[in-house]
């Protein structure tokens, strides 16, 4: 063939490729839906700028500044959202399918938003450590970078430096958990997983004080993080191949044998009830693990300990709410047809998490720890709102996660509080006669665990009592009587913290109480104020609660 024959037939090829791209359709994306996601990810990106670009003295308060600014922005533009019903009449799918915004999505981002703000309090406290070399120092390591105990570290102390990059990993993780809940087809479900997750792994391992034991938790963190996305990533493929689309209402179509829907191409290839019942159960796995349901619970006291516990308490509280958001809508959007085989699995794991949580927790003698099982048991509980299969059982677990993250929060910003030489005091011995010492921090502390018990007049009572209400009318009312147990034996753990607080001599080197500021003062105050309305008063909520219960199919 000749040169020019060549050339002509390459040409043809290259404007028959060519043609097709005048016809590329434009992303229709909804900006004021999506609005409050882009606001947290363009606050992310403007505080990576400030880091780059800022002077060092001044980045600390412009972090925290953009942070808080950008987050109540964001709570802003949920509440006109739903204002505008969004989260009722208004409710549907968003940027080309990928989005939902409706009641669930808009109240479990709020809540998210809410936990943030008080959290972020939490990361900018600096009063609680002495001054070291005329700095004001916070509960993250001077320079990450630097080896524990290195040169390179002692001058970093020695200069005054603070890892200021807490706050846009912060921002980044709460984007991703922004849109985890609200994913609404596989991809965006796990690329939103992974823009959370990554920045959780680092902000565990910037521990100010026990740097290799917080490096060691950030390593585990990362690695069983790892794999879990890999089960999700591989349970993704398997549910592809079954609908042949990642979108949840076409999966939820094929399964409920809606097959026209579909590229005819596909037909034949599709309906596998394998590829179904293996990718449904891989994809579940990785949701479980960020719960912390048992089998998938073992990087939880081991991270819960070693982080920073401002990180500790924003991971405790934020990353549930996004992963039982995210589960919700799985079981309920996608699987709704699957019910009588998804139920009995979760009935095995909501029993072993609720009991192992409850009965492991005895047994430990870090506060840490101990809160970490805590929060291993009440996966189990929140478990038991997500098999009612019910409208109630929807609003129950949004009630209980909008209580629970108060409570999380302000139960480790008290943890903050109590120190030794050391840094901070978390083994039980140490909080022998606290109460004496100090018994306004005591009080709240036992306000808390009284809320982690599910005793009434606590936000805890109103949301187990929902949470097992709507189990009960579930049909599982065998799960309700196992909840009741295993909250007895938790009760018992908690019950012996504040024993052990008022009750007991407090020893004569035992740890001070550091005196906050504001930042840690409004975190704590704010969870007491809302553990206590939401007991005393949680009708306004549980309806509020009950009016974003439906998902948009």
């Amino acid at each position: 063939m000749s040169t020019s024959a060549v050339a002509s037939s390459v040409h043809s090829l290259w404007t028959t490729a060519a043609e097709p791209l005048d016809k590329i359709p434009a992303p229709h994306i909804e900006y004021t839906q999506l609005s409050p996601v882009l606001i947290v990810v363009g606050a992310a990106i403007v505080s990576v700028l400030v880091e780059a670009f800022v002077p060092r003295k001044a980045r600390y308060h412009s972090q925290v500044f953009l942070s808080v600014v950008a987050l109540a922005a964001a709570f802003a533009a949920i509440v006109g959202l739903a204002a505008g019903g969004y989260g009722s009449t208004k409710a549907h799918i968003a940027a080309m399918g990928a989005i939902a915004v409706d009641g669930p999505a808009l109240f479990l981002q709020g809540t998210i938003l809410l936990a943030s703000i008080v959290a972020i309090f939490t990361f900018a406290e600096r009063r609680l450590d002495p001054a070291d070399h005329g700095h004001k120092v916070d509960s993250f390591a001077a320079e990450a970078a630097a080896v524990p105990g290195s040169d390179h570290e002692k001058a970093a102390i020695k200069a005054g430096f603070t890892t200021t990059e807490v706050f846009p990993l912060a921002l980044f993780a709460i984007a991703g958990m922004l849109v985890f809940p609200a994913a609404n087809d596989l991809l965006t479900l796990f690329v939103a997983l992974e823009v959370f997750s990554l920045p959780l792994y680092l902000l565990c391992a910037v521990a100010r004080r026990k740097r290799l034991m917080s490096q060691e938790a950030a390593v585990k963190y990362f690695l069983l993080g790892a794999f879990s996305s890999a089960f999700l990533l591989f349970g993704i493929a398997l549910l592809y191949g079954y609908a042949g689309s990642v979108s949840y209402a076409t999966i939820a179509q094929v399964v409920d044998g809606a097959v026209g829907s579909v590229n005819p191409a596909l037909a034949d290839t599709m309906g596998n009830d394998a590829l179904l019942l293996i990718g449904f159960a891989m994809v579940l796995m990785g949701l479980l693990f960020k719960v912390g349901a048992v089998p998938f619970h073992m990087w939880t006291p081991d991270v819960y300990q070693g982080a920073p516990t401002p990180v500790t308490g924003f991971m405790a509280a934020a990353t549930k709410v996004a992963a039982f958001g995210a589960l919700l809508r799985l079981l309920y959007v996608v699987l709704p047809g699957l019910t009588w085989d998804w139920r009995p699995v979760m009935w095995g794991v909501a029993i072993v998490t609720m009991l192992g949580g409850a009965i492991v927790a005895i047994t430990q003698t870090d506060i840490k720890r101990l809160l970490a099982y805590s929060s291993i048991a009440h996966a189990g509980f929140l478990l038991a709102g997500v098999i009612a299969a019910t409208p109630s059982g929807i609003s129950s677990v949004l009630f209980y996660l909008g209580a629970y993250s108060f409570v999380t929060i302000g139960a480790f910003a008290v943890v903050t509080l109590v120190r030794d030489a050391g840094g901070e005091a978390t083994h039980l011995s140490k909080w022998a006669g606290l109460g004496r010492r100090s018994p306004l921090v005591a009080a709240v502390f036992a306000v808390f665990l009284l809320a982690f018990a599910g005793i009434p007049l606590t936000s805890g009572f109103s949301g187990k009592f929902a949470v097992f209400k709507a189990a009960a009318d579930g049909g599982a009312g065998a799960l309700v009587v196992v909840g009741v147990i295993s909250s007895a034996i938790a009760a018992f753990f908690y019950i012996r913290v504040i024993v052990l607080m008022f009750f007991s001599e407090p020893k004569a080197d035992g740890p001070t109480v550091a005196v906050p500021s504001a930042l840690t003062t409004v975190t704590i105050t704010a969870g007491v104020a809302v553990t206590l309305v939401l007991g005393l008063a949680p009708q306004y909520f549980l309806d509020l609660a009950n009016q974003a219960s439906v998902f948009v199919r």
